[in-house]
């Protein structure tokens, strides 16, 4: 590539330019393959000397990459509108081209390498944030997510890991059990954390010396010029979530009033609120299921869907002890034209459904944009690839409420109103750690555990419920979140946005399913072919701004108004086979003058 265009982009023209996009497009296909399967492999077992070396070499080369071709990069950022008119009437062949330039070189005008020295030290600097990465997700897989044994209550010894944590805090009646589980990984966390900030204090300087390099104030500011984005909107939502956080006390009242405790404490926020929280669903039980909820939305869904779950893409069991991630992540195969690569630690609960049809989500994007559109469009910002992934769960448990008895229904209802609470408290919180974390590494120079874990804490009070009873001690949950320590810097607001946008986009969808099905597949399908804000707009009328996040918490409402519905029902349902099984009529024992009597 260097060798045959070096010289050609002297005197840079149409046809050259077209041909250089051409080669690129393929060396890039080439090297996506090479990447997935040495990341996936690797986090199947983040020990495996064999993929963490594979994949140093191909994080390696595509740092030899960017230096070989630097030369383009300074060239193509530095045009002038007049040149790239110029380019575009030589070569017809380049309109196909023209959003991804836009979108790669011509919006980054301010933002580029003056020269090739500063490119490839650019491209040293991206290696070392991609090295502190691959070593934090490392650390958090081996050490930060295993906090050892505890003792049950009934005698028997429990190791507590990124799997068994979950599973316990949600399956778990005995509030001992969830409690010694919970101190044992949050005393943990506090003596990892300042290893882990160590760690993490090294990625925040490069983030921040790589931004300013490109002229940036900072990374978030790097971040958000890149998401499209700007920070009122992010600002505006923050707000909003912040100011409306009291919604949710009708849901922790909920929540407090089944478990039947006074206060709510951190171990009891997870457990699911049936007679059988530990119900295991097989894996195939869950995909039935899965399947059933994608009924009514466009036929492909389904298709794509069998195509992925026969198909050998996905990795489904957790095997902690081994080295495998935590977590639900999926990988892209455009170039390809194949179904995605989704892996998954599947446990059998019914929560555990809705990770599957979340992933499941993403992969039906990523075969729809790569059976669509070119493979150099086939990406989009982060909060609109978690659009389709958060838009399966609403499908999920509307199907469910619909279609389950009442217990099921009131605790997939419950689960999911508490992932609202995280979308849209936890998840921008994370951010704004993130930001502030940066700030003072900025100052200082470094940090300690304490320093990041007081931030935290701080943060958590701002967002956080008041109804909830959280430890006095600064807490250092932040150190095990994979997401903090990715290249691409805040990635959890993403979550939030995109929610966001999914409630608006499922009000559309039960008003009319036939327009909505047949724009959400266009809005899928078109990758990164127009802006982000300009794609929302074209297929649904939806802009991002502070009414978008004040109309998801009226959702949020409404959500919680339907829970407090279904468990009516449900108490009405079982008061009925009371009044039958002592042979008073249900018709009697419901009349108004009854409860009137039963209220005095």
């Amino acid at each position: 590539m260097n060798e045959t265009f070096r010289p050609k982009f002297e005197n840079l023209s149409g046809s050259v330019l077209l041909n250089y996009l051409e080669a690129d497009k393929e060396f890039s296909k080439s090297l996506e393959v090479l990447y997935v399967y040495a990341y996936t492999q690797n986090s199947k077992n983040v020990s495996d000397p064999f993929f963490v070396s594979l994949l140093t070499d191909s994080q390696n080369l595509v740092t030899k990459y960017g230096k070989a071709t630097s030369f383009t990069t300074v060239k193509l950022t530095s045009l002038n509108k007049e040149e790239w008119d110029r380019l575009f009437s030589e070569e017809p062949k380049l309109e196909k081209y023209r959003p991804y330039l836009e979108a790669k070189y011509m919006r980054f005008s301010e933002h580029r390498a003056v020269n090739e020295s500063q490119a490839v030290y650019l491209a040293e600097l991206e290696n070392q944030r991609m090295k502190l990465e691959t070593e934090a997700l490392s650390e958090i897989t081996n050490n930060v997510t295993m906090a050892g044994n505890i003792t049950l209550e009934n005698g028997k010894e429990y190791s507590v890991n990124s799997q068994s944590y979950n599973t316990l805090l949600s399956t778990d009646p005995n509030r001992e059990d969830r409690r010694r589980c919970y101190d044992k990984r949050f005393y943990h966390l506090i003596n990892e954390s300042d290893s882990m900030t160590a760690l993490y204090s090294k990625k925040a300087q490069l983030d921040d010396l790589v931004a300013r390099e490109l002229n940036y104030t900072d990374y978030y500011n790097y971040t958000l010029y890149n998401l499209y984005l700007n920070r009122t909107q992010v600002d505006d939502m923050n707000t909003v979530f912040k100011e409306r956080k009291g919604a949710f006390e009708e849901y922790n009242k909920f929540r407090r009033n089944k478990l039947g405790v006074e206060t709510l404490r951190p171990y009891d926020l997870m457990l699911q609120l049936t007679d059988q929280p530990g119900k295991n669903y097989t894996y195939v039980e869950a995909l039935q299921e899965i399947q059933k909820s994608y009924s009514k939305v466009d036929p492909r869904f389904n298709e794509i869907f069998l195509k992925m779950v026969t198909g050998n893409f996905i990795d489904v069991y957790p095997d902690p002890e081994h080295g495998k991630q935590p977590g639900g992540y999926t990988y892209s195969l455009c170039s390809l034209k194949s179904p995605a690569l989704v892996f998954l630690n599947y446990n059998g609960l019914i929560s555990d459904q809705k990770v599957i049809t979340h992933e499941l989500g993403h992969g039906i994007n990523f075969y729809l944009m790569g059976n669509s559109v070119d493979y150099i469009y086939c990406s989009s910002p982060i909060y609109e690839l978690e659009v389709p992934s958060t838009f399966n769960e609403e499908l999920f448990v509307d199907y469910v409420v619909q279609n389950s008895d009442k217990e099921t229904a009131v605790n997939v209802l419950s689960q999911h109103i508490g992932e609202y609470q995280n979308y849209f408290t936890r998840q921008p919180m994370i951010t704004e750690f993130e930001y502030k974390a940066h700030k003072l590494c900025a100052e200082n120079g470094t940090a300690s555990g304490a320093d990041l874990n007081a931030i935290w804490t701080n943060l958590s009070k701002e967002y956080g419920s008041d109804s909830v009873e959280y430890y006095k001690e600064d807490s250092a949950e932040w150190a095990y979140i994979n997401h903090i320590y990715f290249t691409n810097n805040y990635y959890t607001f993403n979550y939030a946005v995109s929610k966001a946008i999914t409630l608006s986009l499922f009000k559309q969808y039960r008003e009319d399913p036939e327009t909505f099905n047949k724009n959400y597949m266009a809005y899928l399908s078109a990758g990164s072919t127009m802006p982000p804000e300009e794609k929302l707009k074209k297929y649904f009328g939806i802009e991002i701004n502070r009414q978008l996040f004040e109309n998801a918490i009226d959702v949020v409402e409404l959500r919680i108004q339907e829970l407090n519905k279904l468990e009516a029902e449900k108490s009405a349902t079982e008061s009925n086979s009371s009044a039958k099984s002592l042979n008073i009529h249900p018709k009697f024992f419901w009349t108004s003058e009854y409860r009137n009597k039963l209220s005095k």
